[in-house]
Parts: structure tokens; C-alpha cells; sequence
């Protein structure tokens, strides 16, 4: 369901991406029919239905594959925590054209596993996604970054969309809720929390926003600058604390006699905005971007 270009463009973006089906015709009849470039299987297993959901475990996130990343001008920050999380919209899947290609966890798609691209949830990890025209759910393994149509939350494995019954029609409307290994009932919030008292932390010694600034090699995100290599240090701490998300060294570099606390280098400007989109919710500071 997404055009082959943005497979080309997550592949220069992130470490492989798988792509969805596209959708049939809005004009045409509503039926079980897909463009030439991909669809369900030529051969559908006797026991799909008999595929166990994901089973949700504690991994480790993928090194890469949350990183901030841009698709057609659009920038996506992953989350990168283990926050309980919701959302509702339209699921769509994915199929043959795409079976064995590398997903952005560079693991092979294989469309008789329950498993999902995601914009934004962490690689890898866990959802329940819920038809809601039926009740159906299936647990799925987030492991591949997609849909990109605008209308379109969650891709689903060509076995997953089976199990909830939204395959032959090619999309419907859903729940997504992440799961955990500990299944324990949880609180569900839908935008990160705001740091406590105990972990809110200045921008800098000064009481300053926050700076990017320009260097060779990249765009960093400043934090503060110290005069002290302790006072550095001790506020590099807190803000590791702060921004658990936070997946990139937070370095100290010394320079015209301050230390600086700063994130990065990136890549360009649109992924230097985000990370000070997500700094600024996260702790309350204005960063300022600043680009030599």
C-alpha cells in the first residue's frame, strides 16, 4: 500500500525497509483485487489461522532503526522507551512483492509471521492490534517503519491482517496498543510524560535555552555549557535520567575553556528540529537552533 519509491527512500535511510501493497482502485468494484506489483500469496498455508500471535518480550532496541528519519519531507523521531502507548486509524498490510526483502530491523519480511511496520514504535517491540468492525485481535512484532500514506497507521503482516479479517478487504479501521513482556495492566497515554520535579534539569549553568550550533561533520544539539568539567558531567547525568529515549552518546566536549553538553552530530537540519521538538516536551526548554 505504499508506492515503491518509499521503499527506495527508507532503504538510503535506515538499514532496509519493507513496503505495503497497494490498495485497489478507489473507482473499482470492492473486491479481493491487487495491483500486478503485489498481493496475497500465490499459495495460502492450511493453518494460517493456526500461526501464533508475537509473543512479547524485553529486547533490546535496534541500534539504527530509531533513529529520526525523513520520508517524502516528512521527519519521524521513534520512540524509544517503554512507555504504554495507543492509537486508533486505518491498518493496512503488506505481501509477496515484499517477501524475503530486509525490513528496517534487517530481518527478512516474511508475511506468515504476525508482524508490523510501525512510523514511530520502537524496533523492535509489541502491539495488540484490534479490528474494530469484529473484535478481532492479534499481537504483533513491530520490526519494519511504514505506512506513509496519511491515512494509514500500522502495516501488517499478510498473516496478521488475515487473523483479524481485514485481508481481503485491504484496510480497516483498528486499535494499536502496545504490550509488554509484563502483562500486567498499565495505564495507557497517548504523548509522553512531562519529567518530575526531581529530573527537570536547567538548559545550561546560565539558566540559557539551549544552542544548536553548526560544526564540521554534522549539527549538534547543545544542552549547556559549564565551566567545570564536574558541573558538566554532573548535568550530562540528569539529563541521561531525563531522556531515557535518548539513544545517541551524550558527549562533553571541552572548547574555548567550557564543557559542552551536546547531542548528535546529525545529519541535517529537519533531524536536528525534531530532536529539539522531543528535547523541548521532554524538559520543558526552548532550544534554539543555530546553524553555521
Amino acid at each position: 500500500m505504499r508506492a515503491a519509491g518509499i521503499a527506495v527512500l527508507l532503504a538510503l535511510a535506515l538499514a532496509g525497509c519493507g513496503s505495503a501493497p497497494k490498495r485497489p482502485s478507489a473507482a473499482g468494484p470492492r473486491s479481493p483485487a491487487y495491483y500486478s506489483d503485489d498481493g496475497p500469496p500465490a499459495s495460502v498455508p492450511d493453518d494460517i489461522a493456526r500461526i501464533p500471535d508475537a509473543v512479547p518480550r524485553d529486547e533490546a532496541f535496534h541500534r539504527y532503526a530509531n533513529r529520526p528519519y525523513t520520508v517524502l519531507g516528512q521527519t519521524y523521531v521513534p520512540v524509544a522507551d517503554r512507555q504504554p502507548w495507543k492509537q486508533r486509524g486505518i491498518a493496512s498490510w503488506y505481501g509477496r512483492k515484499f517477501q524475503g526483502q530486509r525490513t528496517a530491523s534487517g530481518e527478512p519480511y516474511d508475511m506468515f509471521k504476525m508482524t508490523a511496520a510501525h512510523k514511530t514504535l520502537p524496533i523492535p517491540s509489541y502491539a495488540r492490534v484490534t479490528n474494530l468492525k469484529n473484535g478481532k485481535s492479534v499481537v504483533v512484532r513491530i520490526n519494519d517503519r511504514g505506512p506513509f500514506l496519511s491515512n494509514r497507521i500500522i502495516d501488517l503482516s499478510y498473516a496478521a491482517a488475515s487473523r483479524i479479517g481485514i485481508a481481503a478487504a485491504g484496510s480497516g479501521m483498528v486499535d494499536v496498543e502496545r504490550v509488554f513482556e509484563d502483562s500486567a495492566p498499565q495505564a495507557v497515554s497517548t504523548t509522553a510524560s512531562p519529567p518530575t520535579a526531581a529530573q527537570a534539569v536547567p538548559a545550561s549553568a546560565g539558566g540559557q535555552a539551549a544552542l544548536v550550533s553548526g560544526e564540521s561533520g554534522g549539527i549538534w544539539l547543545q544542552l549547556g555549557a559549564f565551566s567545570s568539567a564536574e558541573g558538566a558531567e554532573s548535568f550530562r547525568d540528569k539529563v541521561a535520567r531525563a531522556m531515557p529515549w535518548i539513544l545517541e552518546p551524550i558527549e562533553v566536549a571541552q572548547r574555548d575553556g567550557l564543557h559542552r553538553v551536546r547531542l548528535g552530530p546529525y545529519r541535517n537540519r529537519a533531524e536536528a528540529d525534531a530532536i529539539a521538538e522531543k528535547v523541548r516536551r521532554s524538559l520543558g526548554l526552548s532550544p534554539s537552533v543555530i546553524v553555521r
